[in-house]
């Protein structure tokens, strides 16, 4: 009989951990949903000065603490590139010599909304590569912003791609 105390004693201190445990886990539920909120109600301050102006960040405008670094990093993207379209010609190394391509990029609001390659393939194995790559790029970069892109291999052509790069840092000098 002395065994049956400790048990009895043991079930009354379940009682009321169990109902703490279940008040800290709805007051964690009522916290998650505040929280998964919150982004939802500051995303339009957020997304306004980018929306303003014809899609240019207003630089004057002012910012809330809570969206200061956000509205920082969408003016300072937005204004970075002037929107228009531009080419250059990129070089790489291939195991046949020198070659070159041509990219031709079309900017809006610093991503890139359309893209041109032109081939100068030195050889058969050069077309099928560059062709390969003009034919899969678009995929991999209209949508995305002109400082993100920096393509290793595109449908099976990685040489390609550096040459691609070097294009596009010269874009990115003559869009500024």
């Amino acid at each position: 009989m002395t065994n049956s105390c400790p048990v009895e004693t043991s079930r009354t201190m379940t009682t009321p951990l169990r109902k703490s445990l279940y008040v800290g886990f709805a007051g964690l539920s009522i916290i998650g949903t505040a929280a998964a909120c919150a982004p939802t109600t500051q995303a339009p301050a957020t997304q306004t000065p980018a929306t303003q102006d014809g899609g240019q960040a207003a630089t004057n405008s002012p910012s809330s603490a809570g969206t200061s670094s956000s509205a920082a990093v969408a003016s300072t993207g937005a204004a970075t590139y002037k929107d228009g379209t531009y080419s250059s010609d990129g070089t790489y190394t291939s195991p046949n010599g020198l070659e070159t391509v041509g990219v031709e990029l079309t900017l809006a609001a610093d991503k890139v909304s359309a893209v041109n390659i032109t081939v100068h393939p030195s050889n058969p194995n050069t077309k099928k590569f560059q062709g390969e790559f003009a034919s899969g790029i678009a995929a991999q970069i209209v949508g995305k912003d002109i400082d993100e892109l920096n393509v290793s291999k595109v449908a099976g052509s990685s040489l390609t791609s550096g040459g691609f790069n070097e294009a596009v840092e010269q874009i990115k000098s003559q869009a500024k």
